[in-house]
């Protein structure tokens, strides 16, 4: 399978999801005079969160034993979880940053925190088992417990979640109220939206403190939710329509993000394609934008896009994956190549769209890496249906490609639909793996020269992982100076996932961070005041 770096090895899968539970019991009680927590931080032992309580509504709901007094919020050990996409770990990563900067402690030994704090994913089965054999282990285990991401706010009244403190997707703002008050003995659900003057928002403000998992990489949130209606997706129930982030905000945590040393900008959401169209812009715009302040040798890599947004913009797309500081990359879920069956799913295209956009984008940007994402066994899929999809990867040899066996997910019309045979959906699974690696799609590329940036560590701790201008992974020497460096290399080893490379003798080293790099777990975005 080849060698991943850590984070690609984590989650980098980007398919959306959805809810059907109307929240009418539960309402976000943030305002305008809410403090934050980083002014918290310097009056925290004078402040006594006040725990409200109505008749119809409870916004902490004590547990029946009361807390001890002597237990004091702000100097407790947290582990955190976090399952599945890039926002997801947007997500988590500012959560651990306001934790930390209140005084929180992050630690990665689960067994040694008080408290745990578990970022859910809902996209498929296995995620949220995992999920909920974590809480299951945390009660074992006496730890105070929060749940986060998109399983809780897309069904907050299943069992298995009674009486745990609940942090939504759009609140993350707050999670330090939520484990301070789960610390000291109450449940906590925060699950509101952030609205200004009625109108959605994207989420929590961009410039709050957050620990980065890899200092060198900033993960940017552009929009949250999307337009789409997909009948297999539990996502859109967590994150909701679109709702995206001004773009002078979005350059601004770029720009943050390259005075802390980054070299590596991932924008990501659950359809990047569809940002701007709820705020009168479009993607093209805002990447124009960000490729101002990217400094050079640094590299921007865009998210996952459907191909109905991404039709549109197809010529200013072409020349903005051309340029230097950005990666030749695109991920554009397929998910089939049978009309019928995207009619079914609701995707809004057809496979000549999709084949439209990629064919395009070959010709255009040469050399340009897609992605893509299949669904093996969605209900009322044939076998000719299936065949259909054998011969697309036949035709583009996706070098990358995520095959997903359908689960169908509670409370989504697709889990109600009649369902392929388990042993089926297996076997076509089996059948589409082995086309995918029936090719070799880098071997052409042994004897080239090219210049990739460093960012992280082999997942097998053997090799640093670079990327080249096609997002192509080439494994490195671990030379300690490579390290956030844009180092030329030649090409003298390939995999199925991978190229190796060997530093050119004498070879420069450029550097592109315009600072030096925050320390693995140092807290981003405080102020000098803060820090």
């Amino acid at each position: 399978m080849g060698v991943l770096p850590r984070s690609w090895a984590k989650g980098q899968k980007m398919p959306s999801a959805s809810c059907d539970a109307l929240l009418d019991d539960i309402e976000d009680i943030i305002s305008q005079e809410d403090s934050k927590p980083q002014d918290r931080h310097f009056s925290r032992k004078h402040v006594f969160p006040k725990i409200r309580r109505g008749n119809t509504q409870k916004y902490l709901q004590e547990e029946s034993r009361p807390p001890s007094d002597s237990t004091i919020p702000g100097i407790q050990k947290i582990w955190i979880r976090t399952w599945g996409c890039s926002h997801n770990n947007s997500d988590g990563e500012y959560m651990a940053g306001q934790l930390a900067a209140y005084g929180y402690k992050i630690t990665e030994n689960a067994s040694d925190a008080d408290l745990w704090l578990l970022n859910s994913c809902t996209v498929k089965n296995p995620a949220e088992d995992h999920f909920r054999n974590s809480i299951k282990k945390a009660q074992e285990e006496n730890k105070k417990i929060v749940l986060a991401g998109c399983v809780p706010q897309a069904q907050p009244r299943q069992d298995y979640l009674k009486g745990l403190s609940i942090i939504g997707v759009q609140q993350i703002d707050r999670v330090v109220e939520v484990v301070e008050e789960t610390i000291k003995g109450h449940s906590v659900r925060l699950l509101g939206q952030k609205k200004d003057n009625g109108k959605r928002l994207g989420g929590a403000r961009l410039d709050l403190p957050k620990i980065r998992k890899n200092p060198l990489i900033e993960i940017i949130s552009i929009n949250t939710g999307c337009l789409n209606a997909c009948t297999y997706c539990k996502t859109k129930h967590a994150r909701g329509n679109l709702a995206s982030y001004p773009i002078d905000e979005l350059v601004e945590r770029a720009k943050q993000s390259f005075q802390e040393g980054v070299c590596e900008i991932w924008l990501t959401s659950e359809d990047t394609g569809a940002y701007g169209r709820d705020i009168g812009t479009d993607l093209p715009t805002l990447l124009w934008k960000l490729v101002e302040v990217i400094p050079d040798g640094a590299m921007l890599r865009l998210g996952m896009t459907n191909p109905p947004y991404i039709l549109e913009h197809l010529e200013e797309m072409a020349k903005i994956l051309n340029h230097p500081r950005v990666y030749a990359f695109l991920h554009i879920p397929v998910q089939s190549a049978s009309d019928s069956v995207l009619m079914d799913m609701k995707r809004e295209y057809c496979v000549a769209d999709f084949k439209r956009v990629v064919d395009f984008l070959k010709e255009k940007v040469p050399g340009i890496t897609i992605a893509t994402d299949i669904i093996c066994g969605f209900p009322g899929e044939t076998d000719q249906d299936f065949q259909e999809t054998l011969k697309l990867v036949e035709e583009y040899k996706f070098p990358s490609l995520f095959i997903n066996q359908f689960y169908p997910r509670p409370g989504t019309p697709a889990a109600k639909a009649e369902q392929v045979p388990a042993h089926v959906k297996k076997q076509r699974t089996k059948d589409l793996s082995r086309v995918f690696h029936s090719y070799n799609p880098y071997d052409h590329k042994i004897g080239e020269r090219q210049q990739v940036l460093v960012t992280e560590e082999s997942f097998d701790s053997k090799f640093f992982v670079a990327h080249n201008r096609f997002y192509e992974q080439v494994l490195v020497p671990k030379n300690p100076e490579f390290m956030g460096k844009m180092v030329e290399v030649d090409i003298y080893e390939s995999g199925k996932h991978f190229l190796k490379g060997q530093p050119v003798l004498d070879t420069k080293i450029y550097t592109p961070s315009i600072s030096k790099p925050l320390a693995k777990g140092e807290v981003s975005g405080l102020t000098k005041r803060e820090s």
